[in-house]
């Protein structure tokens, strides 16, 4: 064989590997992502990527910070809560499966307004998907992955563990994850006694937690709380 012949022999060998080796490594990530959702069908995850990413920032300026986050099982996480969120965050959830297309059409047609990622359409299954396992920074290919994990959660999971891993580990504030440690921090009471205005409050605030945590008394957070309050009775709940 020719010194040409190898060469070009070589050349093609690397060519097969540089696209061999990152599609393999694509799909050891996605097969990482579905073990552990697996895993989670009856077991209760520990710390998200969102809360490892918080713990970060807080210990830049308190090395012994943590996170504030207690597990609850779904029937001791108050059904206004339940019910809140759902009016709040994600209307159809007991009826999609996983992404409401119509929401992401209108988030796309507003971003290519603005120029930039600044509405996500995401439902409450596409948000336990970022919230478990990706980060905060809006892009569209961090969004497809966000899809792919959202399929994943809906396949192997029902619509009640969907909410019930989603209502213990969502951010309600600067380093306040689920339902029991928001209830006590904002109210005192534990999340099976929120009332229905605790509850739409808090439902309001998931959009931007920190932010509302340190501006409780917002205008918009009380008008919106309202609205809320009155959907209240008409949301779905798994």
């Amino acid at each position: 064989m020719s010194d040409a012949r190898k060469k070009d022999g070589g050349r093609r060998r690397w060519i097969k590997w540089l696209v061999i080796a990152p599609l393999a490594l694509l799909l050891l990530v996605q097969l990482y992502f579905f073990l552990n959702i697996c895993w989670w069908v009856d077991h209760n995850p520990g710390m998200t990527s969102f809360m490892r990413e918080q713990q970060a920032a807080l210990r830049e300026k308190n090395p012994n910070a943590n996170i504030q986050q207690l597990w609850v099982p779904y029937a001791r996480i108050s059904n206004n809560l339940k019910r809140a969120i759902i009016a709040s965050e994600d209307a159809n959830f007991s009826e999609h499966d996983g992404v409401d297309w119509d929401a992401l059409q209108k988030a796309y047609e507003k971003n290519s307004q603005k120029h930039k990622v600044v509405r996500g359409g995401s439902t409450i299954t596409q948000q336990l998907a970022k919230n478990l396992f990706l980060s905060g920074s809006r892009s569209y290919l961090r969004k497809g992955q966000e899809l792919v994990i959202t399929y994943m959660l809906e396949a192997v999971m029902d619509k009640e563990r969907i909410f019930e891993i989603y209502l213990n580990v969502v951010e309600f504030g600067t380093g306040i994850f689920g339902a029991e440690a928001a209830a006590r921090h904002y109210y005192g009471v534990s999340a099976a006694n929120l009332g229905a205005a605790q509850a739409a409050k808090l439902a309001v605030m998931l959009p931007n937690p920190r932010f509302f945590d340190k501006h409780r008394d917002s205008g918009y957070l009380a008008r919106r709380t309202g609205v809320i309050l009155h959907r209240m009775g008409a949301a779905e709940l798994p």
